[in-house]
């Protein structure tokens, strides 16, 4: 069984390690982290922003963030995606995929019928917008720094026509009813998680990804095209592909990509070696386990047949004189 190492330049106890993410707790970050038993026994520092976890992990004043990164429904989570590429050198140390159930939540006594405001996390909210405008059209939208915030803030109103979109743990946690559940807009809403530290690659496993940000050092026709053949030649898979302004001026854009590989890997490093030396800037953010119902297997599959090719080839040098 696949197991992930966590010490940090050295640090060999989990329990002395800090682990900072999105705040207070009830959020859905905190869920996805209650998912990794191998973080149980570490520190768990909350802040109010991913913007803050970030920062305090980059001044080492923890050792990892854990933040959101991405959702099935609203796409990016920009701010965090934009610090990786733009604003520090951290590294990606895993992913984890969890699905997303989102709750109307209210103080005892409330219905749906005296709601009058609504508060999330603008994500969150994004992510129920069928259900407000079918059953809530005239209620009032309030952003809050966290989809537990917004539960927090509820819980200390003294109002019965407040509610909040969030998480079942944070219903429990701040004694709130969930008068609706399962409000998320589409079937299979599933939210990325990463965890990030200030150094290391994680070794290879054999089912992982690696996270690059492509910078094009020229705008010219077919460049985009050429920075792709460089993987399809490779027959690397790219998981995801996305632009982003390069903050320099319109019409300028860097390239987010996740592809299934580990840098380790030959035919990985050869790729972005080659693409290093054309016109473009590449700026690796980390190679990673990767996430997934079926990940285990595929790892265990992947190195199954990397074991046999071995052997194959150990077979044929035996012969050598």
């Amino acid at each position: 069984v696949f197991e992930f190492v966590l010490y940090p330049s050295g640090v060999g106890d989990v329990t002395s390690l800090r682990v900072g993410y999105l705040g207070p707790s009830g959020t859905f970050t905190e869920s996805a982290l209650l998912t990794q038993t191998d973080l149980a026994s570490a520190e768990h520092v909350l802040y109010r922003s991913h913007s803050d976890v970030l920062h305090n992990t980059s001044t080492g004043e923890i050792d990892f963030g854990f933040c959101a990164i991405e959702n099935a429904i609203e796409g990016t989570v920009n701010v965090v995606q934009d610090t990786l590429a733009f604003d520090s050198e951290l590294l990606i140390q895993r992913e984890v995929v969890i699905p997303i159930t989102m709750n109307l939540l209210v103080k005892a006594g409330s219905s749906l019928s005296d709601v009058k405001k609504v508060i999330s996390y603008p994500h969150a909210l994004a992510q129920v917008r069928s259900f407000l405008r079918e059953n809530l059209p005239d209620a009032e939208l309030e952003a809050a720094n966290s989809t537990a915030h917004a539960a927090h803030l509820l819980s200390e109103s003294v109002e019965l026509n407040v509610a909040a979109v969030g998480t079942s743990l944070a219903a429990e946690k701040y004694g709130l009813d969930i008068v609706a559940e399962g409000i998320e807009d589409h079937e299979g809403n599933k939210t990325r998680f990463v965890l990030i530290a200030r150094d290391g690659i994680p070794a290879p496993t054999g089912h992982d990804k690696t996270s690059v940000v492509v910078f094009q050092q020229s705008d010219r026709p077919g460049s985009l095209l050429a920075i792709l053949q460089e993987f399809a030649a490779r027959s690397i898979n790219l998981t995801k592909l996305e632009s982003r302004p390069t903050r320099e001026g319109l019409g300028q854009y860097c390239f987010l990509l996740d592809l299934e590989g580990h840098i380790a890997d030959s035919v990985m490093a050869d790729c972005l070696k080659t693409l290093q030396t054309k016109d473009v800037r590449v700026k690796f953010l980390g190679s990673y386990p990767a996430a997934g119902d079926h990940a285990e297997a595929v790892r265990e599959e992947s190195n199954a047949a990397l074991d046999k090719a071995e052997n194959w080839l150990d077979t044929i040098r035996s012969k050598l004189s």
